[in-house]
């Protein structure tokens, strides 16, 4: 497919557009949210579909093929009728009053997400529907192809994993009438061999247990996985709710009677309980999945996507107990990954390595930076030579977090080192900070560490010398690591690191500058956003957030930025003398 230019697009929960080359390489890929400031925004992306050509270099009739996913009833009422999925949003997100007959609409969307017959009649009428929207938005030329919910997401867990045949497993909520597959890769094809039917979803299990602990769907089932680890109850009543065998998953219960019946159970039941219960459940059965399916193929290379692949405690049960030879987690797991996934599918090529990074979004200039700073009268900007080394004299000798911006933003969930905020990794006190001041959470999620990747052995029990780059994993911290890395672990001794490698040169640089203070080189890193909000893509973004929080310390594209009431202070040097 030389010569070819494939964009992706998917337009609903979390929505988004992507473009990659006749080679399979990511040209550009870009959520809505990012640009739209919703978090997790639905509906046609307009901004991101623009953001991938501009980054790209590309013009609309360089755009040989259009990508679309998903074509089930729930999907397609939504596209002919906005305001349906535009309601469901507002609800889901909590936005709008618990509207009337709430229980009714839960049963309908629970029917209408398992229906996908007749399937050549939904394919005919959405690709009409494209088919007039390519046109409209100047894509005229360009071929239009279809893609599978779940072929999507297989082809952005293998083409990206650098394997060349592996087994390759999807498992979500729903889509196209399923809740995952189980796929043999080879020689660059992806072959489903089993299927997972909607009406068995184990994702669906999880999203309804964190809508009835009061939690949002869709959005907070990380905070369930959490929570879970609180609990010291050994009784399991949700274990029997689903069975494995073989390569088939198969639910006790339809989602109605299943929602009830954990609604009735939860009432009586201590919330970290009840989460621990739904963890466990998860984990026992999509570990034997895993695990029934590496000895039905014999494949010992395994990657993975689907949105309940964004579990790092599963994840970190499937790499102990399976030790795969190679394993890769799709950074942008969830639906929000979509819109590459069908992408890598039309392209077909498989990379040949593992994907190395994930910064495909839109950047700034320095001279975009200092443009910005000069309109706001109450900041300040200096530019700095050493530029990580002054961001990493504040993290360690003052025991400080700073706002860290630069390069292209980060393709899915996690920041990486281009839009994060970054602290020590030691410091209690500043973990508080922020947690309670400046991101909103609940107190028992935790932060993450981003660190270089040769300390991984010295800091995690577990290492299995494949480098995690996009925060996909959990691992153990040894325990007389305990107080070096006191703010980015749970409350069980684990974590969920970025191993950064030479894929970024400044944040590396950031760290490796703090390892020469510390012995260790690790630090806190949390998406530079307030929680509930979309990760910051432009520089206003950024200096929103900083006038917002009060911010000292921005660093962004070589430039200092900071408060002018704070620019005249010394700067204090205490070093925290941490032992090496």
């Amino acid at each position: 497919m030389a010569g070819h230019a494939i964009l992706g697009i998917w337009d609903g929960h979390d929505a988004g557009a992507a473009i990659v080359d006749g080679e399979g390489r990511v040209l550009s890929a870009v959520n809505e949210e990012r640009l739209s400031r919703k978090k997790l925004d639905i509906g046609y992306p307009a901004h991101s579909v623009e953001a991938c050509l501009r980054i790209a270099g590309l013009s609309r009739p360089e755009i040989t093929d259009v990508a679309f996913t998903t074509v089930d009833v729930a999907k397609t009422s939504s596209r002919f009728f906005p305001g349906i999925g535009r309601n469901y949003y507002k609800f889901r997100r909590r936005k709008i009053d618990r509207p009337p007959l709430v229980g009714l609409r839960r049963a309908a969307k629970f029917v209408l997400t398992t229906v996908d017959r007749p399937r050549w009649i939904l394919r005919r009428v959405n690709e009409g529907y494209f088919a007039s929207l390519v046109r409209r938005e100047g894509f005229a030329q360009a071929r239009l192809s279809y893609v599978d919910h779940h072929a999507a997401h297989a082809a952005s867990a293998y083409y990206p994993s650098g394997m060349g045949d592996a087994l390759c497993i999807t498992v979500d909520g729903v889509g196209d009438g399923l809740s995952g597959s189980v796929n043999v890769c080879e020689d660059g094809r992806i072959r489903r061999i089993s299927a997972i039917p909607a009406r068995d979803s184990i994702g669906i299990f999880f999203e309804q247990v964190t809508t009835i602990l009061g939690m949002r769907e869709l959005e907070d089932e990380g905070k369930v996985m959490s929570l879970a680890d609180y609990s010291h109850k050994k009784e399991n009543k949700l274990e029997d709710f689903f069975s494995v065998r073989g390569l088939a998953v198969r639910a006790k219960h339809d989602p109605i009677t299943q929602y009830a019946l954990l609604e009735r159970l939860a009432w009586r039941t201590p919330p970290e309980d009840f989460a621990s219960m739904a963890q466990r459940t998860l984990e026992k059965h999509l570990l034997q999945l895993f695990r029934n399916a590496v000895a039905e193929t014999g494949m010992r290379r395994i990657c993975w996507s689907g949105g309940v692949a964004s579990n790092i405690k599963l994840n970190m049960r499937i790499r102990a107990e399976l030790s795969p030879e190679d394993w890769f987690v799709f950074p942008h797991m969830g639906d929000g990954g979509l819109a590459l996934g069908a992408a890598l599918q039309i392209a077909g090529v498989p990379h040949g390595k593992k994907m190395p990074l994930a910064y495909f979004g839109p950047g700034e200039t320095k001279g975009s930076v200092l443009a910005a700073v000069k309109k706001r009268p109450g900041l300040r900007a200096s530019e700095e030579r050493g530029f990580a080394s002054e961001a990493a004299d504040i993290v360690e000798d003052e025991e400080k977090y700073v706002f860290w911006f630069q390069g292209g933003m980060e393709y899915g969930p996690r920041a990486l080192g281009n839009r994060s905020i970054v602290a020590p990794a030691s410091s209690l006190a500043v973990k508080d900070e922020l947690n309670l001041r400046i991101k909103s959470r609940n107190w028992f999620q935790p932060f993450c560490p981003s660190l270089l990747e040769e300390d991984a052995a010295r800091l995690f029990s577990d290492y299995d010398r494949i480098p995690d780059r996009f925060m996909t994993m959990g691992y153990m911290c040894r325990p007389e690591k305990k107080a070096d890395l006191a703010a980015v672990t749970h409350v069980d001794g684990s974590a969920r690191p970025q191993m950064v490698g030479g894929e970024n040169r400044e944040y590396r640089a950031l760290i490796s500058r703090v390892r020469k203070r510390t012995g260790y080189g690790i630090v806190l890193n949390t998406s530079f956003n307030l929680h509930g909000d979309p990760i910051v893509s432009s520089i206003d973004d950024a200096l929103d957030m900083m006038e917002k929080t009060r911010a000292e310390h921005l660093f962004a594209e070589g430039v200092h930025i900071t408060c002018r009431k704070e620019a005249a202070g010394a700067k204090k040097g205490k070093s925290k003398g941490r032992t090496k």
